[in-house]
């Protein structure tokens, strides 16, 4: 007999049933009464798995049904500590430029940077990463050999940093392509390819000289075969291997969202590209055997450049790099799209910011530079 055959059956037998002593009747009403109930309640139950499809797992709206409940689902929560800060710091001392195609982003001279980070740094800013910018008319030559000045921009900034700002975590950027003449990573031969011998014992050099001014991190960026070796070897050999994080730039691909920074810094190419050397957009494979390279000649950190494009790599990198922290660098391309969009009605900016580094840790990363730091700070706090 079917739950409905039931409750009818039940009913009619309730509603046609003589009337009996009092004493008996009570006891059999009631019982009546409850098999009715029992059946209904079981009919009604019946009836709403009908409408479910799947067993009873697949509730999950009160998972997240609650504002707080929904924070709880993200494997990592997005923390001002994981926040880092990119910088142009140009060799113009007094400088305070703002870089058009990147919005709300500037070039400082050294005497700029305390009046701007001050109130950041109050606010919880952790971490900033320098990128040196020289401006002066001569100081760039074939070798780069103004990116280890002790009067350049970088060395200044981090010894004046570490003075003002004992808590800030300061990373530096290695790479040659602000300082040379031609535009490119490293020392190229006389046919126009880039010299990764000579290009990796110079670049080992320059990040040897940041950690010794004292930069808590070195973050090689140029993407040639063997530097992450070649300066944890140097580290080493100088007694400070312990105190300097190696972050490397492991899977850094070629690409169209660079041109804001490429205006920041001055660092556009003078002839030909970088994708001899930078990773191809589809070579997920290359990123892989990179990333796996870079973790056995002993970095730190590794890292994923762009980020929003690359979201698989950075979750191939947490796969390959399980027990390192992965860094992912939302370039200037990504900042500048979203605020495009933004200010043509798209979407709101703050929505996407977050719904965009959201993404990024979901990926893998635990770490992401950032244009949008200051609003995130702001954001963070309220």
């Amino acid at each position: 007999m079917s739950f409905s055959s039931l409750v009818q059956d039940l009913s009619l037998r309730d509603s046609g049933a003589p009337r009996r002593r009092a004493e008996a009747s009570v006891s059999t009403i009631d019982d009546r009464a409850s098999h009715i109930s029992m059946a209904k309640s079981y009919t009604s139950t019946a009836a709403t798995s009908v409408s479910i499809s799947g067993d009873i797992s697949s509730q999950l709206h009160a998972g997240y049904s609650h504002p707080l409940a929904r924070t709880w689902q993200a494997e990592r929560q997005l923390t001002k500590s994981m926040l880092i800060y990119p910088l142009f710091i140009s060799d113009q001392d007094d400088e305070e430029v703002l870089i058009p195609s990147l919005p709300n982003q500037y070039r400082r001279g050294i005497n700029r940077l305390i009046p701007f980070l001050e109130p950041l740094v109050h606010k919880g800013l952790r971490s900033v990463i320098l990128f040196g910018v020289p401006m002066r008319p001569g100081t760039k030559d074939a070798l780069g050999t103004a990116a280890d000045d002790p009067e350049g921009p970088v060395i200044r900034s981090i010894q004046l940093l570490r003075r003002r700002f004992p808590h800030l975590y300061i990373v530096c950027d290695v790479c040659l392509c602000e300082y040379t003449s031609h535009g490119h990573c490293g020392i190229l031969r006389e046919d126009g390819s880039l010299n990764n011998q000579l290009s990796v014992d110079r670049i080992s050099d320059v990040a040897v000289a940041y950690a010794r001014a004292g930069a808590h991190c070195v973050a090689p960026s140029d993407m040639n075969d063997g530097r992450i070796r070649a300066i944890k070897l140097k580290l080493i050999e100088e007694g400070i291997v312990h105190s300097v994080t190696l972050m490397s730039y492991a899977a850094k691909f070629s690409g169209c969202l660079y041109g804001p920074f490429r205006d920041a810094a001055g660092s556009a190419p003078s002839f030909g590209d970088r994708r001899c050397y930078q990773l191809p957009p589809g070579g997920r494979g290359l990123a892989r055997r990179a990333i796996v390279r870079d973790i056995n000649e002993g970095a730190d950190i590794i890292m994923v450049k762009p980020a929003g494009q690359y979201l698989d790599i950075i979750s191939d990198a947490k796969e390959l790099g399980k027990d390192l922290p992965i860094a992912a660098y939302q370039v200037s391309g990504e900042f500048a799209m979203i605020h495009a969009a933004a200010k043509a009605g798209v979407f709101d900016l703050k929505t996407m910011v977050f719904e965009s580094t959201e993404s990024i840790l979901r990926a893998g990363a635990s770490i992401v530079i950032s244009y949008f730091v200051p609003e995130l700070l702001d954001w963070l706090s309220n």
